[in-house]
């Protein structure tokens, strides 16, 4: 376990909502967005990745993404959910980043997309600005990785190798 973040290992993640945009939903080429809060999170092996709304961000972590993309993991047990800090965003760009979350949203829509506008997020957790979190769940919403910024290599065989051996379960 790395760096500045509050996650504890076999615990759930610190309780936030929410509730200024929230979650993604995409429902007949409609998006709209509904609260969402971290209690929403068992039921389902996940990432959780938490990344501030600018691509320096998304590009940290976009390795591991790739790898679970390759791997197809089944959507009734897995899920990837990207709560993405809009307002750690630089300034004037919030309309491309919406636009790039809706785009993903369409591209992945069994993938969860959460927007939070007030960094509530961020602040809950402890995370660094301008970063990217990766955080590992059991179906039971347990932390079973988490590290604050990119991964190297080894750590995205380390994190694929603990979602395949927390599927087989």
């Amino acid at each position: 376990m790395a760096s500045a973040h509050n996650f504890k290992e076999n615990e759930r993640v610190p309780p936030v909502g929410i509730n200024d945009k929230g979650e993604l939903m995409l429902n007949k080429d409609q998006f709209s967005y509904k609260n969402w809060n971290s209690a929403q999170l068992p039921g389902k092996v996940r990432v959780l990745q938490h990344i501030a709304g600018r691509t320096s961000a998304k590009e940290k972590n976009a390795g591991l993404i790739e790898a679970i993309k390759a791997a197809k993991f089944p959507h009734d047990r897995y899920q990837t959910t990207t709560v993405v800090n809009s307002d750690d965003a630089i300034p004037g760009t919030g309309m491309f980043v919406r636009h790039s979350i809706e785009s993903n949203k369409q591209q992945y829509p069994w993938s969860q997309f959460i927007v939070d506008s007030n960094g509530v997020a961020q602040k809950a957790w402890q995370l660094e600005s301008g970063s990217s979190a990766i955080v590992v769940l059991d179906k039971d919403g347990r932390v079973r990785y988490a590290k604050d910024g990119g991964l190297t290599q080894e750590e995205v065989q380390q994190v694929m190798n603990l979602l395949q051996q927390l599927l087989s379960k």
